[in-house]
């Protein structure tokens, strides 16, 4: 019983994948984005994640992946996560928690970056904030959204939306391999 339980988390996670990976659309909507942060960083801009729970843990690791490197040595890319507990603490005490995002866009966005907006409802409040703060400067936004896209979906320039119903984690799944797929675009934009 415990094995069959444990084989049913693969077969559903490839099934979820590969409805997602077989649709030309999102292949599409992936280089998008990607072509979108490019233009960005050859503009001398940046990009900025964000998320909430295993959403912030995928925000740092493209983050991360972009500053540090991904699978070649290269140049370090513009990226920040908005993950600094200071950060987080200072305004979710003095501003509420919707604003935790947002007020670190306020801060750092410029015309031109892209923010990448990662909530698999979405409709997780301090991103939709963070959204609606980039829109005002003129920030891009790509949203990484799962289900039905909520409210995120009207935010974004680029929405790459994992359409799973079920629970979070099938399409945190996939959110990870958009994120490979876009560093990797990155990469080779800006070499």
């Amino acid at each position: 019983m415990a094995n069959e339980r444990i084989e049913d988390h693969f077969s559903e996670a490839a099934s979820v994948l590969e409805q997602f990976r077989s649709n030309g659309a999102n292949i599409e909507v992936i280089r998008q984005a990607g072509d979108l942060m490019v233009a960005a960083l050859k503009a001398k801009g940046k990009v900025i994640s964000c998320g909430n729970g295993g959403s912030m843990c995928d925000a740092m690791h493209f983050a991360e992946e972009l500053t540090g490197k991904f699978r070649d040595d290269r140049a370090p890319i513009a990226a920040l996560c908005i993950s600094d507990p200071s950060h987080l603490t200072c305004v979710g005490n003095d501003h509420g928690f919707e604003q935790v995002f947002a007020r670190f866009v306020q801060a750092h966005g410029k015309a031109g970056d892209v923010l990448l907006a990662i909530s698999t409802s979405g409709n997780s409040p301090n991103v939709l904030r963070a959204a609606e703060v980039a829109r005002t400067q003129g920030v891009h936004v790509v949203g990484l959204t799962g289900k039905d896209g909520g409210k995120l979906a009207g935010l974004c320039d680029v929405e790459v939306r994992v359409p799973h119903a079920g629970y979070a984690d099938r399409v945190q799944e996939v959110h990870i391999k958009v994120i490979h797929a876009l560093i990797d675009h990155i990469e080779r934009g800006m070499a």
